[in-house]
């Protein structure tokens, strides 16, 4: 079967199994030859924001050590179009509106005083499937020089990586009891255990296997309710620990602390015969790590986000919200018209308040819904998770 007819999840599948038979996946080699991050965040080239996991995986699968990544359209409006002859990459994703040009009784399209055509957005009832394609940095012609554009992305940091990853653990709320030589997460007792500092080769290896820990923690009955069943080398073990192992690669590109997952020999195989027979687990799998690494990373912030958007009924320009696993951000206002962009594509469109995906907008920012659970089922478990 074409990989143009493969769902996008197999295709990422495929790619990682590949990769992992090779040991060149960066769950195996978390630190490039050239002494990089194997798993780099990938980003909006012009908005500086991040894909979500599955695109994010297939995007950093290609093996460009630029980070940057632009469509068709928006690398040509931002002056860096596309290198003749490139292929993009495909990335998926849930739509919940579409621009359509606005048009007369007659059905002739209505132009502004500048002559482009007028256009609105509808929004659908149902999420409809998306597709673009997007090019690499290495792919376009003159993009910004790399340093510069981290650069600016790093203006305004207070905090080290490290320091990032500390915070993260300690928001989190998470027990964490030292000592001994296993670091696992204990579900009985829903506590963390990890040895002594000291028994790491470095601060940065001991918050890498605290984080890959709290990946485990955030799975329990009274968070995300993760299935976690199963013995040590088991299949339904190994599904767990591919989880934490996305996870933690998600959570150690965004605190830019990097992450190494050592005992991946012990599932490689097993992950290997999932991906190629069982490739709609691994799409469960990048769901559930998503949700698991979203709310570590949210812990520091949810309670401000929510006390500043109280009682604020409309938009305001700058500001970016996430709704339907799609981030909007809004780029200007005129008057009651709010210009705005979907950053995974960088699609442009108009809406006022009246516009239903306006006052979806509103509610998705003043009232974050709550993450489903899913219901495990009921097999033989261990407590002990993550050794």
């Amino acid at each position: 079967m074409s990989n143009k007819l493969k769902p996008l999840y197999v295709q990422v599948a495929d790619k990682l199994a590949d990769q992992l038979k090779e040991g060149t996946s960066p769950l195996q080699k978390p630190i490039r030859d050239n002494g990089q991050p194997a798993f780099i965040k990938p980003v909006n080239a012009v908005t500086g924001k991040g894909y979500s996991a599955m695109n994010a995986l297939n995007l950093a699968l290609k093996g460009y050590e630029d980070p940057r990544w632009l469509s068709f359209d928006a690398a040509s409006f931002a002056k860096m179009p596309v290198k003749e002859g490139e292929r993009g990459t495909l990335i998926s994703f849930p739509k919940t509106s579409d621009i359509e040009a606005i048009r007369t009784p007659e059905g002739a399209k209505i132009k502004g005083e500048d002559g482009k055509t007028q256009t609105r957005a509808v929004e659908f009832e149902k999420p409809q499937p998306g597709t673009a394609f997007l090019f690499n940095a290495a792919q376009l012609t003159d993009p910004t020089p790399l340093e510069e554009f981290l650069a600016k992305q790093s203006e305004g940091e207070k905090l080290s990586p490290v320091e990032k990853a500390i915070k993260l653990i300690a928001d989190s709320g998470a027990v964490i009891v030292h000592g001994g030589a296993e670091a696992f997460y204990d579900r009985a007792k829903d506590e963390i255990h990890l040895p002594e500092q000291s028994a790491f080769e470095n601060e940065t290896k001991y918050l890498q296997a605290a984080i890959h820990q709290l990946i485990h923690w955030s799975g329990h009955e009274s968070r995300e309710n993760r299935p976690m069943e199963g013995k040590f080398g088991s299949a339904d073990y190994g599904k767990e620990e591919l989880r934490a192992a996305i996870a933690s690669m998600l959570i150690g590109a965004e605190l830019k602390i990097g992450h190494n997952f050592g005992q991946h020999a012990a599932y490689s195989g097993n992950w290997v015969n999932m991906l190629k027979k069982q490739p709609y687990e691994f799409n469960k799998a990048v769901t559930d790590a998503q949700k698991a690494a979203s709310r570590l990373l949210g812990f520091g912030q949810v309670r401000e986000e929510k006390k500043s958007s109280v009682n604020n009924l409309t938009l305001t320009k700058g500001e970016e919200i996430a709704y339907n696993n799609t981030t909007y951000k809004v780029l200007d206002q005129k008057g009651k018209t709010f210009e705005m962009e979907k950053a995974d594509t960088s699609e442009k469109f108009k809406i006022t308040p009246k516009s239903g995906v306006f006052a979806k907008l509103i509610d998705a920012r003043n009232n974050p819904p709550a993450k489903e659970l899913e219901i495990a089922e009921t097999e033989q478990r261990t407590s002990k998770i993550g050794r």
